[in-house]
């Protein structure tokens, strides 16, 4: 019988993040810190928006880019919190998900052979995207002495004459890493220079916890016409299973995606977007409770991992930690599947998001502090008993 699989699909591998969630939905008493989810319930105001939209029965299809009123709302939303200025009717759309954003900008941009830079440790969909795009994916590794960031040096020493897309995935996932306005300075000369793009993914951009407010490339001179601007509700508003984010670029950017998202999606979720427009009216001050909580266990788990002498950078975004484990000698993978198996705390490899992130683990503090706490106290036994 022919085969009936694509031969760029099958050497795709799964994403490492679900490994041991899954290991970890059929282990009795096990902590997962492992997965990048909210543990705050969505706004009630937003879930009543939601209720109402259904009861008025707005259940049909939207534009293919989305509500109009949701984008007039993402618009204003985007010129008070970062100094951007987006039109609504042709330089954003509404997608499901940022990852959708994603696949949608490498497929309208890239043509066979076209190279992609992908910083790592970061998101494992940019790197599986852009090869379902016929790009060619560059890797650049990130650094620990440089805190994780980007550094204009890095990005010029990785660019060829075939470079088309820079992938800038801050605040950071796995590493909670910040790039600050004078970092995206020095990136933006290198850009212009080389006469590149940007697809910046800020779905965490509401997490920034440092003395600096977080900054978009965007909103830097000369960068506008050459950035895909990728944000979401998932994250910020406790909203992951909404399944909605959205895009701004370019029109002429923005019209091919769309293209794309008429054919395979059509529109995102109606009742979505109805409670979208809430979110983005009515919810800073829950927004900011939440973040508040989240900088509160990101202060504890570096205070605990100073008291274990776990090594660890500061991380001043999104709501991970990434400690390095290379004292132990083992893998990341061992670390973790050792970590499960004998205290049944389950966290991630830092592989899972690179080969550069070998030698690390990523730990989510979107759980409740009690939760850190046990799962902290199981880890601190697991690595006293390693150092004897």
């Amino acid at each position: 019988m022919r085969n009936p699989l694509s031969k760029t699909i099958v050497n795709i591998q799964p994403s490492g993040i679900r490994k041991f969630f899954d290991i970890v939905s059929e282990m009795d008493d096990a902590i997962s810190l492992g997965v990048g989810e909210p543990d705050f319930d969505t706004p009630w105001r937003v879930r009543d928006e939601a209720i109402y939209s259904l009861e008025q029965g707005r259940t049909f299809y939207t534009s293919n880019s989305g509500l109009k009123e949701l984008k007039e709302e993402i618009s204003s939303y985007l010129m008070r919190k970062y100094d951007l200025t987006y039109h609504p009717a042709n330089e954003i759309f509404v997608t499901v998900g940022g990852s959708e954003a994603i696949d949608l900008a490498f497929r309208a941009m890239l043509d066979s052979g076209d190279e992609v830079l992908i910083p790592q440790p970061s998101y494992v969909s940019y790197e599986p995207c852009a090869i379902l795009a016929n790009g060619t994916p560059v890797i650049i590794d990130l650094k620990e002495e440089n805190e994780f960031r980007l550094t204009a040096q890095e990005l010029e020493d990785a660019i060829t004459e075939k470079t088309k897309i820079l992938v800038l995935p801050f605040p950071n996932n796995p590493t909670g890493a910040v790039m600050e306005c004078k970092d995206l300075e020095a990136i933006a000369e290198v850009i212009i220079k080389h006469d590149i793009f940007v697809m910046t993914d800020e779905i965490y951009s509401e997490l920034s916890y440092g003395e600096e407010p977080h900054v978009s490339i965007a909103s830097l001179p000369g960068m506008k016409e050459r950035t895909v601007y990728i944000n979401g509700f998932s994250k910020a508003f406790a909203m992951t299973g909404w399944r909605l984010g959205y895009v701004c670029a370019p029109h002429e950017i923005i019209a091919q995606m769309l293209k794309i998202h008429q054919f395979a999606i059509m529109c995102a979720p109606t009742t979505s977007q109805y409670a979208a427009v809430e979110a983005l009216r009515s919810c800073d001050d829950e927004v900011a409770a939440m973040k508040e909580e989240y900088n509160g266990r990101r202060r504890y788990l570096m205070a605990r991992f100073k008291e274990m002498g776990l090594q660890c950078f500061e991380p001043y975004g999104a709501f991970y930690v990434f400690p390095s484990i290379k004292e132990f000698g083992m893998t990341s993978d061992e670390f973790a599947t050792k970590l499960l198996e004998s205290k049944k705390v389950a966290v991630v490899p830092g592989t899972a998001f690179g080969a550069s992130g070998e030698g690390f683990i990523r730990i989510s503090y979107a759980y409740s502090l009690d939760q850190l706490k046990l799962a902290l106290d199981r880890m601190e036994e697991f690595i006293s008993e390693l150092r004897n």
